[in-house]
């Protein structure tokens, strides 16, 4: 059954839903059966279709032959002059006019044109008042040669004479205006080339949702889509993606990216499941993705007199500017790293006692072998009852002596355990990734590849001279055939400060490496500026279209 959007004797805007190939066909055959009992003829129908007064799924439609196939919206102007249109004041971003056409900034949460439910504050109104020569052109939107979605912000062509209307409608229809969004979306899109992808993939009413549209197998209008992913966040979260729409279909880039698996940030129709997990999981402000984030970016298209190819960039919402600055800077990902005896868990429980999260591998570790934990699970699944026995904790001094006494073993059980302390320490990233700083004191950090695994952002080295190193070792009772096998299983110091990003002396007395800690810090907050003004920057010369 076709649905129509009657709303009174008084509405001049139709808008019938083809719910299916059979009802289908000429478009101008489909309305007239549907307006025959308003008094409108066939011939009324295609006066109306070819002077631009009906859409297909939001596209002006000038041919009377146009096919239907099912699943599109066709929405039709009846009105006459003199609609009634109410010129609105407001502070319109006009962005090129010549008397001629214009490019509007639209603004999120503003409705293009008059609709059922929305009969003022509409764009429409805002150019009555900016152009008043639009309104003899008949309909409730005149002027209107495409539209975007309430909630997406960007570039809007307007004609502002009956002749350009025509024209610009008629190219629109024949897809020869170039129009590309840009949107953040959940994860990161793989493509068949790369960080690219077309997604060719019909549109039509959603089988059990007649509010929204869908990806359907019959029915459904063709719908083309190029993509391509910007930029994309440290942690792989969301992405800034480019979308050239090659087919106007009501809300295909949100269909469409949601078919492909990543759906719009903020977009609660077509991405719920996502963004409520978005709204739990990010540490974010959920009031940060309000809406969903589409913005219509880029456009080009033929001046309808002068035959000048026009071409215009529009960089984002300052709404869209701030989501994606917020999800680009996620934590400073410090490990501390260090000889034996050298100082470091001192040194990051300085920098904890700063206000930066630590993590520490040895705490972890202690946690991993208490009885029943994962680490003692899997030493005894692995090795038996030998290093982890029935009632008791992980025996570590007879793990400690099956290291030492093979190189093979050692490396075995650091297979069993090393896994465990690299996912804790992941998980801890992840749930501080809103912090400005935080700390993870891994003595084997540099020697296990976990820097080049992409496990921390700044390696921090600790020194001391080798007398006040061993005099400190010796304190803890150890022999010197403990510390010679726990520093054969590192790198020689030169080597591992050589790979640290900075390094803290601790040579002196606990006041001066109070000191040396402070100033790591502000180098450390330093780093993290730099860093904000290279994402801004990087950013920036993505939204002015230089990519």
């Amino acid at each position: 059954m076709n649905s129509f959007n009657d709303t009174s004797a008084d509405d001049t805007a139709r808008s019938f839903d083809v719910s299916s190939a059979s009802v289908a066909g000429r478009l101008d055959a489909y309305l007239a059966e549907q307006l025959a009992g308003e008094g409108v003829s066939r011939g009324k129908v295609q006066d109306l279709i070819k002077g631009g007064k009906v859409f297909v799924d939001g596209t002006v439609r000038t041919k009377p032959k146009f096919k239907l196939m099912g699943g599109e919206t066709v929405d039709v102007a009846l009105e006459l002059p003199g609609s009634g249109i109410v010129p609105e004041q407001s502070e319109l971003d006009v962005l090129f006019e010549d008397g001629r056409v214009a490019v509007i900034h639209k603004t999120a949460g503003l409705t293009v044109h008059p609709a059922p439910g929305r009969p003022a504050g509409t764009l429409v109104h805002q150019l009555a008042h900016r152009f008043p020569k639009i309104l003899e052109m008949e309909g409730e939107r005149p002027g209107i040669v495409h539209r975007i979605d309430k909630d997406t912000s960007g570039l809007l062509l307007v004609a502002l004479d009956e002749a350009s209307r025509l024209a610009l409608s008629a190219d629109f229809a024949e897809r020869r205006v170039d129009k590309r969004y840009l949107a953040l979306v959940h994860g990161v899109p793989q493509g068949n080339v790369g960080n690219q992808g077309t997604i060719d993939a019909p549109i039509g009413r959603h089988p059990r949702s007649k509010t929204k549209m869908a990806v359907v197998e019959k029915g459904g209008r063709d719908a083309l889509s190029d993509w391509e992913v910007l930029w994309s966040t440290p942690d792989g979260s969301a992405s800034m993606v480019a979308v050239t729409i090659h087919t106007g279909r009501t809300h295909q880039i949100r269909v469409h990216m949601a078919h492909l698996g990543h759906p719009l940030l903020g977009d609660v129709v077509y991405g719920s499941r996502q963004h409520a997990e978005w709204c739990r999981d990010s540490g974010l402000d959920p009031a940060l993705a309000g809406r969903q984030m589409l913005h219509a970016w880029r456009l080009g298209f033929t001046h309808p007199h002068s035959g000048e190819r026009l071409e215009f960039v529009l960089p984002p919402a300052e709404d869209f500017q701030r989501l994606a600055l917020s999800l680009g800077q996620s934590v400073q990902r410090v490990g501390v790293v260090g000889m034996p005896g050298c100082g470091k868990s001192t040194v990051a429980a300085l920098l904890a006692e700063a206000g930066a999260p630590l993590f520490s591998a040895d705490q972890c570790v202690a946690e991993l072998y208490e009885e029943e934990a994962d680490g003692w699970i899997m030493l005894r699944r692995r090795f038996g009852e030998k290093f982890a026995p029935t009632g008791s904790a992980v025996d570590k001094a007879q793990l400690f002596a099956a290291m030492r006494s093979s190189e093979g073993m050692r490396r075995e059980i650091l297979d069993v355990v090393h896994p465990l302390v690299r996912h804790r320490m992941t998980e801890f990233w992840r749930s501080h990734r809103r912090e400005d700083v935080a700390v993870a004191e891994v003595p084997l950090l540099l020697e296990g590849g976990w820097v080049e695994q992409g496990l921390a952002d700044v390696v921090v080295g600790v020194s001391c001279t080798e007398g006040v190193r061993r005099a400190r070792l010796a304190t803890r009772g150890w022999d010197e055939e403990t510390v010679a096998t726990l520093e054969s299983w590192q790198w020689a110091e030169a080597d591992k400060l050589a790979a640290c990003d900075f390094v803290v002396d601790n040579g002196g007395t606990l006041e001066d490496l109070k000191q040396n800690v402070a100033e790591l810090l502000r180098q450390l907050v330093d780093r993290r500026r730099e860093s904000r003004v290279a994402l801004e920057n990087r950013l920036n010369a993505l939204w002015a279209g230089n990519c």
